[in-house]
């Protein structure tokens, strides 16, 4: 039930907001599988859910938006991947858990509009880096990449496109390095059975929602969703004994 939960609930985020799948299926599954486990079952998931809505925004996509943050991505996985057998699951998801309660807090109540301009396209590349990292090692390439598109000024179909190219490379190649590493599994693969119709399903509900919002209701979903997601993951880490 869980399990089916967390594809349904990660797949509608992903539909929605272009990015999320592993935000919130990650709080959910971490309390019944250990992250070996969770963390390629969300990466698969992702892929999965983002391709199934990808040809309907294609549209949406600049890749001179893009392109800094898919060659940071590119280059930030393999280091996300070499420290999978390294990382400590609780250190992580709280730390990821306190940055995710506190930016979007801090953006929400900001009502004044933002359009930051610093670092042009080498600060686009570095943040596409550490969210590379993020999901070579846990299948949350979103996060970063995502609060900085909130602070860029940008329009909602062009963070949308952002997001979901930038988490549907860096995911793809983070699920190549997994599958060469060891870390796809037969019982990896099984669980994905799964879990993809809820995925899929969800994605396309997402997708339809996401067409019904304005550009101010957007920017507070995806927010609103980040804070959740720290929630989820502040309350993972310190119930885990």
């Amino acid at each position: 039930m869980l399990l089916c939960l967390g594809a349904l609930g990660g797949g509608f985020v992903s539909g929605l907001a272009g990015f999320g799948t592993g935000l919130v299926a990650l709080g959910i599954w971490l309390y019944v599988l250990p992250p070996s486990l969770a963390v390629p079952l969300v990466i698969i998931c992702s892929i999965v859910g983002q391709s199934s809505t990808l040809p309907a925004f294609r549209h949406v996509i600049d890749f001179k938006l893009v392109w800094p943050f898919l060659i940071g991505g590119l280059a930030g996985v393999p280091v996300g991947t070499a420290l999978v057998a390294y990382a400590d699951p609780h250190i992580f998801k709280l730390s990821v858990g306190v940055l995710l309660l506190v930016f979007p807090t801090a953006l929400y109540f900001n009502r004044t509009p933002i359009a930051l301009r610093f670092g042009g396209r080498a600060a686009d590349a570095a943040i596409g880096f550490a969210g590379g990292i993020l999901g070579g090692l846990a299948g949350l390439s979103g996060p970063l990449p995502t609060l900085w598109a909130s602070v860029r000024g940008w329009d909602k179909d062009a963070r949308r496109g952002v997001f979901q190219t930038f988490n549907w490379t860096v995911l793809v190649a983070a699920l190549c390095l997994q599958a060469g590493t060891g870390f796809i599994t037969s019982e990896v693969l099984w669980l994905a059975l799964l879990a993809l119709p809820g995925t899929i399903f969800g994605a396309w509900l997402g997708a339809r929602t996401y067409h019904a919002l304005s550009d101010k209701n957007f920017r507070d979903v995806v927010l609103g969703l980040l804070f959740l997601s720290g929630v989820g993951l502040v309350w993972s880490s310190l119930g885990v004994r």
